[in-house]
């Protein structure tokens, strides 16, 4: 909402401020309180307030509706490459400095992307109908509320939610748990962070060509099966690698999809508010991922029913956007009605 009332830019800075501040912080803290407030509170701000909320609205802003796929699937796609190098980069400056200092630098990172943020500065599109001008913030809230597809779209972010945390998370105490090494798991992450990088991009350039819905659909059931077919087969290391692979080819191109898929539906002057609704779902979905799985294995043992949980959120929420209204809101401008 802030984003969309006085710019994106703004959001971004103080987000970064906020990520940094949090990051610093971690290498002070003492107790869980101020771990919690840190790593969670001050981090978790500051990533609302540099990530897909915030970019995501101002890129479908700046880029003209014809590219904006293209656009969302090259900054997921950038996201993607920097995480993959800053996986074994973290880890090297822990080997090489500590903790704590790496926190620092990392720290500085963050920071130094303040001399790019303005770039970020979005500008308001030419209105398609007189009435997308004249719509207020509480009539595109009642507008979405009202629309179906909407709460379809959140409950499917909260299975990807819950898929992609639960698996990021627990990832390597489940590969643990099966005798498998360390190394395996980290092996595993990059190869996700990898091919998210593909997998994202192409995901943006196909939504700009395709229905997104169906898109979507197509990508819940894949990554159903995938993870269907991982813990029924028997684990192996070739097994862990190509599962890595198609579920990092899946991994974040639900975010290019689902952002232009809310914009085609109701225009991009409130998309930061909208998608930041959406998005709502999808970490609601992420915590219960972490805790759930967190819960499970240590009152059973075992990872067996969360798997169980992902796959099936998997198929419903490819069914959810199965039925959804893709076309354009239509509204009727306040002139016309008085003209």
């Amino acid at each position: 909402m802030i984003a969309d009332r006085f710019g994106s830019v703004k959001v971004v800075v103080g987000g970064i401020v906020v990520f940094a501040l949090g990051l610093s912080l971690m290498t002070v803290s003492a107790t869980p309180a101020q771990f919690t407030l840190s790593a969670g509170v001050l981090i978790g701000i500051g990533l609302s307030g540099t990530t897909f909320g915030a970019v995501y609205g101002a890129l479908s802003r700046i880029v003209p509706p014809a590219q904006s796929g293209w656009a969302l699937g090259l900054a997921g796609a950038v996201g993607g490459i920097v995480q993959f190098f800053m996986v074994p980069g973290a880890q090297k400056l822990i080997a090489g400095f500590g903790w704590s200092n790496a926190l620092l630098v990392l720290a500085g990172i963050v920071a130094a992307s303040l001399l790019i943020a303005h770039k970020l500065r979005d500008r308001q599109l030419p209105a398609q109908f007189p009435a997308d001008a004249q719509q207020t913030l509480k009539e595109a809230l009642a507008e979405a509320f009202r629309h179906k597809g909407f709460w379809l779209l959140n409950l499917g972010f909260l299975a990807c939610g819950f898929q992609l945390a639960f698996i990021a998370v627990h990832m390597p105490a489940y590969l643990a748990d099966k005798g498998m090494t360390a190394g395996s798991g980290v092996t595993a992450l990059a190869i996700i962070a990898l091919t998210n990088v593909i997998g994202t991009y192409y995901c943006g350039f196909f939504g700009g060509l395709y229905r997104r819905k169906y898109l979507l659909v197509g990508l819940y059931f894949v990554r159903a099966l995938a993870m269907l077919l991982f813990v029924m087969l028997p684990l192996t290391t070739t097994s862990l690698y190509l599962f890595s692979a198609i579920m990092g080819l899946l991994w974040l191109g639900t975010a290019p999809l689902t952002n232009g898929l809310v914009s085609q539906v109701f225009g991009v002057k409130y998309i930061s508010t909208l998608f930041g609704f959406v998005f709502l779902g999808h970490q609601a979905g992420g915590f219960l991922g972490v805790w759930l799985g967190s819960y499970a294995f240590d009152t059973t043992g075992s990872y067996n029913a969360v798997w169980a949980v992902g796959i099936a959120l998997g198929v419903a929420a490819g069914l959810l956007h199965w039925p959804i209204n893709d076309a354009p809101v239509t509204r009727v401008s306040t002139t016309a009605l008085t003209a």
